[in-house]
């Protein structure tokens, strides 16, 4: 990538390559449900719950409250917002307008060292075939981020790694079906082509097909496994 790139997070590194702050431990939390939906969030067992004191458990719900992960309720505090099939409908909606801004403005600067690493990315994610998830996961946030990361507009850029994150930790719960997948290795492909023939809104047709098929798919999942549940016993 170029000097100028930003550099995030690594997605496969360990806790200890990788120390969270208070914030992105709730919230990867409640994504992945060890803080179950509609649970009550009490700054003072998060504390003792996270190792900290109360000052970075009250900045870090009010940021969560903001990103709608949490919900504050009148004379009741803070409980955690269900993390939902309309939750997943509405971060993809608004990814899809971002990555299809973000790539078009790419193609205008694309060079041919670009189309070579991304080539040579996507090399990497069809030998692997999804034998690996953490590094499916790694080389994918790769082949996006060299399309993503010399955007000027660093707002935009760090909202798609914002979503990609919480996609990231949602979709680690269910297996990515073959369809899925198989469209996931065409649609690289499509993207490579359309940014080679300098097609801008090509590229951004196709990688909001992309996105919108990885909604769906989560989604589906989503509903799936809420289907198939064991129901739990009238208490």
């Amino acid at each position: 990538m170029s000097e100028n790139s930003r550099t995030y997070p690594d997605p496969g590194a360990s806790a200890a390559e990788q120390p969270l702050s208070v914030y992105e431990m709730i919230r990867e939390d409640i994504i992945t449900g060890q803080l179950e939906p509609n649970a009550r969030l009490k700054i003072a067992d998060l504390a003792a719950m996270y190792r900290t004191s109360t000052n970075p458990v009250r900045e870090a719900l009010q940021q969560l409250r903001g990103e709608d992960f949490v919900v504050m309720e009148a004379n009741r505090g803070a409980r955690v917002r269900p993390i939902d099939e309309n939750f997943v409908r509405d971060i993809i909606e608004i990814a899809a307008l971002v990555e299809a801004a973000l790539t078009k403005w790419f193609v205008s600067i694309a060079t041919d060292p670009d189309i070579v690493e991304l080539e040579a990315v996507q090399a990497e994610i069809e030998a692997l075939n999804f034998t690996d998830p953490k590094r499916h996961g790694q080389l994918d946030t790769r082949f996006h981020q060299i399309i993503y990361d010399r955007h000027y507009n660093r707002h935009a850029a760090d909202l798609w790694w914002k979503h990609r994150e919480i996609l990231r930790a949602i979709s680690l719960r269910y297996p990515i079906a073959l369809t899925r997948r198989v469209s996931v290795l065409r649609e690289h492909r499509e993207l490579i082509d359309a940014i080679r023939a300098q097609d801008p809104e090509r590229a951004a047709a196709v990688i909001t097909a992309h996105v919108e098929g990885s909604g769906r798919h989560i989604i589906e999942q989503m509903g799936a496994s809420r289907r198939n549940a064991p129901r739990k016993p009238p208490g």
